[in-house]
C-alpha cells in the first residue's frame, strides 16, 4: 500500500484500494471493510505516512493521498566530511555489540555510503561508544527499553543496586536512555520511590515491558524533562553526596581550556590564573580529574577537598618512590 500511494500521481479512491487489495478489503462487508482500513491507517501514521482524504473537483477525482511535504525529508545537504564523521560514529556504534536501535541505524549507514558516491575521508574523531559492559543480555535489554521509551509504555525491571545487598522489583515509565562513558542509563519515574530515578541498565537483572494496549502509552513525559540533569557527563557530576562549591586555581593552558574542562563553572580572572568553582556531588570524581592535570590545577578550597587532594597526592608519590627503590635495586 505504501509503494502504491507514492507511485500514485492522482489521488486513489476506497474503490480502487479494495480492488488492489481484495485479500484485505474483499469478501467482506462494506462496514468491516472500512473498520479494517481503519485500522492500517493508523498503523501508517505511526509509521511516518500521512494520508489524507480529498475531495475532487474539476481537476482531479476524489480520494486519498500522501502529503509528501510532511513525509520527505528536507535535504540534509552534508559535506563529504560531515558524511564521513556520521559514518565512523554509526559504525562504531554498531561494532560496540550494545546499541539500541540497530536495525535503524544499519539501515541509515546503508543510506549514507549509497549517497557518498566516492570512498568517504577518514574522519579525525575519537569517539567513546563501546559499552565498558560484558553482560550478553545488554544489548536485548537496550532493544526493549528504546521501544518502551519510544511506545511510553512502563517496564518491570529487577533492579540490583549498588547501594543495596538485594535485587528490588520496580515498575518505572521509561523516559530517556543516554550512554556516558561506556555506561548506558535509563532515566524514568520509579513507581516505587515515588519520583525520577536512574538505572544503570547493566544491574537490570530482568525486564519485562507492559505488554497490554500496545498502540496506547501508559505516560507522558513530562515537556521540561531533560535527560542531561540525571546523567552526569563528568564523574564529580555523580551524585554520590550533597553538593559541594569547590573552587580550583587554574594557570596555563589549563586557565585557557578552563570554559571546556569544567563546563558549567563559574569561570573568574585573576591576574595570569583563572579561579573556576563549581558545585560537586562526587569529590573524589574531581580530585582524580584535576590530579590529572597536574600542577596547572590547584584545589583552593574548601578546606576538606584541600586536605584530601594532598592525601591523594601523597600517596602517589609515596607509591612512586617506591616503584623508584624497587628499580634502583634491581
Amino acid at each position: 500500500m505504501v509503494a502504491l500511494l507514492l507511485d500514485a500521481r492522482e489521488p486513489i479512491s476506497w474503490a480502487e484500494l479494495r480492488e488492489h487489495f481484495p485479500s484485505d478489503y474483499g469478501g467482506i462487508s462494506d462496514d468491516a471493510a472500512e473498520r479494517k482500513f481503519e485500522r492500517d491507517k493508523a498503523e501508517l501514521l505511526e509509521l511516518g505516512l500521512p494520508l489524507t482524504y480529498i475531495q475532487g473537483d474539476d481537476d482531479r477525482k476524489d480520494g486519498y493521498i500522501v502529503d509528501r511535504s510532511a513525509y520527505y525529508l528536507p535535504e540534509a545537504n552534508l559535506t563529504k566530511e560531515e558524511l564521513a564523521v556520521l559514518y565512523a560514529a554509526g559504525s562504531a556504534a554498531l561494532a560496540s555489540g550494545a546499541f539500541p536501535g540497530r536495525d535503524d541505524l544499519a539501515h541509515a549507514l546503508r543510506k549514507i555510503g549509497f549517497f557518498a558516491g566516492d570512498a568517504l575521508p577518514s574522519p579525525r574523531v575519537r569517539m567513546e561508544v563501546g559499552s565498558a559492559q560484558s553482560d550478553p543480555e545488554l544489548s536485548a535489554r537496550l532493544e526493549q527499553l528504546w521501544e518502551a521509551c519510544a511506545t511510553h509504555k512502563w517496564v518491570q525491571i529487577a533492579y540490583g543496586s549498588p547501594k543495596r545487598a538485594e535485587v528490588t522489583d520496580r515498575k518505572v515509565d521509561p523516559y530517556g536512555l543516554a550512554l556516558r562513558r561506556g555506561v548506558w542509563t535509563l532515566v524514568g519515574y520509579c513507581h516505587l520511590r515515588q519520583g525520577l530515578r536512574s538505572f544503570h541498565v547493566h544491574r537490570i537483572r530482568e525486564l519485562k515491558v507492559n505488554t497490554a494496549r500496545p498502540r496506547t502509552p501508559d505516560f507522558e513525559v513530562p515537556a521540561n524533562f531533560s535527560l542531561d540533569s540525571y546523567v552526569a557527563y563528568y564523574p564529580w557530576q555523580h551524585r554520590f553526596h550533597e553538593p559541594m562549591e569547590v573552587t580550583l586555581l587554574l594557570r596555563g593552558d589549563a586557565a585557557q581550556r578552563a570554559a571546556s574542562l569544567f563546563p558549567g563553572a563559574t569561570v573568574e580572572p585573576a591576574e595570569d590564573r583563572v579561579r573556576a568553582r563549581l558545585s560537586v556531588t562526587y569529590l573524589e570524581g574531581l580530585l582524580r580529574f584535576c590530579l590529572a592535570l597536574g600542577p596547572e590545577c590547584r584545589v583552593e578550597s574548601p578546606e576538606p577537598a584541600v586536605a584530601r587532594v594532598r592525601e591523594m597526592g601523597a600517596r602517589i608519590l609515596e607509591r612512586h618512590a617506591v616503584a623508584e627503590e624497587r628499580k634502583v635495586s634491581a
